[in-house]
């Protein structure tokens, strides 16, 4: 393939995940980033990122160690500043440098690769911080918000545990939990089960699959490749800080471009 077709169908990719979701014309898109851009310095990491991704569905983003994809995932909830574009994720307009983050991230949720729990806090108790902290809740209704949140993850006995006491893929599940007890309407994961061996990365991975069936709107930055095919939606393959090819799990099996063809080849 040339490189100009391959470049086509890079920029054909940026508004194929809406028309994969089949978007109608009332249905707006919870998360909607067009023409971003983001360098760090001299490096330019998103070089126009475009894609949009509507109410309750399941976008994985893939690629390459520096491909722009985990950037693109924390500007979404605006842990990055573009440079330029435009980014709305539940109504808010995230470029905007007045934007209100407290209401942001009540609405986002996001899960990174450690799982950043207090250690000298219990489970309960990490679980409970923010929403109490935030959005001044009770106390008795954030404990009933963190059981109801340990049950789904499959935590329920671990409460008054404390994170030293737990495995690495029970501590990212609790993570998820306290995400969860913000009750957002987005949820982002970011190389979660990076640090996890494999059987502790089932555990997670079928926690999210639950969140995936229970129809939360989820953005995934993995290297499960399984994974991706099976839960997601769309499929969003990035190379160079570009949105090089989407299309749903099939298209793992059927890769359009030589980048994918290449990326797939290594077993990423």
């Amino acid at each position: 393939m040339k490189r100009e077709d391959t470049m086509n169908l890079a920029q054909d990719a940026a508004v194929q995940p809406v028309a994969h979701a089949a978007l109608s014309a009332q249905q707006q898109p919870v998360v909607e980033l067009k023409d971003v851009h983001k360098s760090f310095g001299s490096n330019q990491v998103l070089k126009g990122v475009s894609f949009a991704i509507p109410k309750g569905q399941v976008v994985a983003i893939i690629g390459k160690s520096g491909s722009g994809k985990s950037t693109a995932l924390r500007c979404i909830d605006r842990l990055e500043i573009i440079d330029s574009g435009t980014i709305h994720v539940c109504g808010h307009a995230v470029h905007d440098p007045a934007i209100d983050l407290r209401q942001l991230r009540q609405d986002v949720g996001i899960v990174f690769q450690s799982y950043n729990l207090f250690p000298h806090l219990t489970v309960e108790q990490n679980i409970t911080l923010a929403p109490k902290a935030v959005k001044n809740m009770p106390a008795a209704q954030a404990r009933a918000i963190a059981a109801r949140t340990l049950q789904q993850v499959g935590l329920a006995d671990k409460a008054q545990a404390y994170p030293e006491q737990l495995s690495g893929g029970q501590q990212q599940r609790v993570a998820i939990a306290r995400s969860l007890a913000m009750e957002p309407q987005v949820m982002l994961f970011d190389e979660v089960t990076s640090a996890l061996d494999p059987q502790l990365t089932g555990e997670v991975l079928r926690v999210i699959e639950a969140l995936a069936q229970g129809g939360m709107t989820m953005v995934l930055v993995t290297h499960e490749m399984e994974f991706a095919a099976r839960v997601a939606d769309t499929i969003i393959y990035m190379h160079e800080g570009k949105v090089w090819e989407t299309g749903p799990g099939a298209m793992l099996k059927n890769p359009q471009t030589a980048e994918l063809r290449d990326f797939l080849s290594h077993g990423l």
